[in-house]
């Protein structure tokens, strides 16, 4: 008999046979272009990106337009607009480009909404909606702004 109380709190061993692969009830395939990213190329991606902005930060701090203490500040919001206009542009932040992800919308949209991407981007902003995922590997920020990080 199942379990009718595990939940993502349980972790992997709640899983049961007949649960398929990750994206399965999404309706994306199990291996390749479209399939739904793992987790160590989503973090890369993220480190990516915050390398480059703090690439950027540094840049403007050294023109002057940063100060030092205003350095995490330039940094965090250089992330988010970065994120944030990646994603509803292109469909990928440049770290997710190199690692070969892509954000979509799950509804079937074309592109993903600027919206959307916002509510994203801030949601990963405190961590930890981030490390929390369902069995489709989809963080809180995924579930609450509709969308999913896969493979291009």
């Amino acid at each position: 008999m199942a379990r009718a109380t595990g939940s993502w709190l349980s972790g992997p061993s709640s899983a049961s046979a007949d649960d398929g692969y990750p994206g399965e009830r999404l309706g994306f395939p199990e291996h390749g272009p479209g399939s739904i990213a793992r987790f160590g190329r989503r973090l890369g991606a993220l480190l990516i990106d915050w390398l480059i902005a703090y690439g950027l930060a540094a840049l403007a701090m050294a023109f002057g337009w940063v100060s030092m203490t205003g350095l995490s500040t330039a940094v965090l919001v250089i992330w988010l607009v970065l994120g944030v206009v990646a994603v509803r542009a292109f469909g990928f932040t440049p770290g997710q480009y190199v690692l070969g992800l892509a954000v979509i919308s799950i509804d079937g949209r074309l592109f993903v909404s600027i919206w959307r991407a916002l509510v994203r981007n801030l949601l990963i902003v405190p961590v930890i909606p981030a490390l929390f995922t369902n069995r489709d590997f989809r963080g809180m920020h995924d579930l609450l702004s509709g969308t999913a990080v896969v493979r291009r």
